[in-house]
């Protein structure tokens, strides 16, 4: 089949992201591959997003479909992700959140590449981090993922998971992944336990072990930096550490379900393991000489002022 008919079922799922939604939607729009279509998964929003998602899936039912769990109820972004997978029809399923935007090439492209090698079952490019939306002069400047090895090849199963675990390749992000929709289902999807952090790491864990993945040097998507995100939230908070804890957990669990001790990958996730104790003691090791220190400076001030009220009498 040529890659310009090739069927691209697009996951767009939401919650409360009236703001950014009709941006994201209208990147789809504006794609040069015009076989797409859209399913706009609504994660239980509670503001305008709902009205907006439901209006395009109205104006064009054709091509544009309106999702939600039941009772419009919240499940989290892998659900939401999952239900969408679950309705595709299309040979490719490619993802985007609504606060995020693709570059015009981007189906074309990823189509394309994996029309030209049959074994990958995934492809992604990288990705622009983007601050410039704000359009605010004194804010960061845009910059753009490094994959951080050779690219523009076919990585086979499972390395790529092991590379991720090593610190040897960058994580992508989920506007810049297309999947054989057949592949995403066969390995069993996302992980609907992970709600909104670590939900595409252990997708990608799922999906790197059994299936080849062609990575390319390409640029398609601007993945939107805004305070509000849900990632930014997190890592104001404690929220991002005790997700990293379960998703190692999560996935030692798997690993070991799938009989994969003592295999590359499970050796390299603990080595992984390991060097995030070692991090923690760093960074324990340094708050007490922080603590250590403050008390010397401050026991050291009052011993100065004893002496010098001593002078004094």
């Amino acid at each position: 089949m040529d890659s310009r008919t090739t069927r691209v079922s697009v996951v767009m799922n939401f919650l409360n992201e009236q703001l950014f939604l009709e941006t994201a939607i209208a990147s789809v729009y504006g794609q040069s591959h015009d076989s797409w279509e859209l399913l706009l998964v609504d994660d239980g929003s509670t503001d305008a997003s709902t009205e907006i998602a439901k209006r395009h899936a109205a104006h064009d039912p054709a091509r544009v479909r309106y999702l939600e769990h039941a009772g419009h109820a919240n499940r989290g972004a892998s659900a939401a992700r999952n239900l969408g997978l679950a309705a595709a029809t299309g040979e490719l399923v490619a993802f985007l959140d609504a606060d995020d935007v693709w570059l015009p090439n981007r189906l074309e492209r990823a189509a394309a590449l994996l029309h030209a090698h049959p074994a990958a079952d995934m492809v992604y490019g990288r990705t622009e981090y983007w601050y410039s939306w704000a359009d605010d002069p004194s804010g960061p400047t845009d910059w753009i993922q490094q994959h951080g090895f050779r690219a523009n090849r076919t990585v086979a199963a499972p390395d790529l998971l092991t590379m991720y675990l090593e610190g040897e390749a960058s994580l992508p992000c989920m506007g810049s992944l297309t999947v054989r929709r057949a592949a995403a289902r066969a390995c069993g999807g996302f992980v609907d336990e992970f709600r909104g952090l670590y939900d595409d790491q252990a997708f990608l864990a799922r999906f790197c072990l059994d299936h080849d993945v062609f990575v390319s040097e390409e640029r398609w998507d601007r993945y939107r930096q805004h305070a509000d995100s849900m990632c930014a939230v997190a890592e104001r908070s404690d929220a991002a550490a005790a997700a990293r804890q379960a998703y190692f957990s999560w996935l030692a669990s798997y690993l070991e379900h799938r009989g994969l001790r003592g295999t590359r990958v499970w050796d390299a996730l603990g080595r992984a393991l390991a060097e995030i104790h070692d991090r923690r003691w760093h960074a324990r090791f340094a708050r007490a000489l922080r603590r250590v220190s403050k008390r010397v400076a401050t026991a050291m001030q009052h011993a100065e002022r004893r002496a010098q009220d001593a002078e004094h009498d």
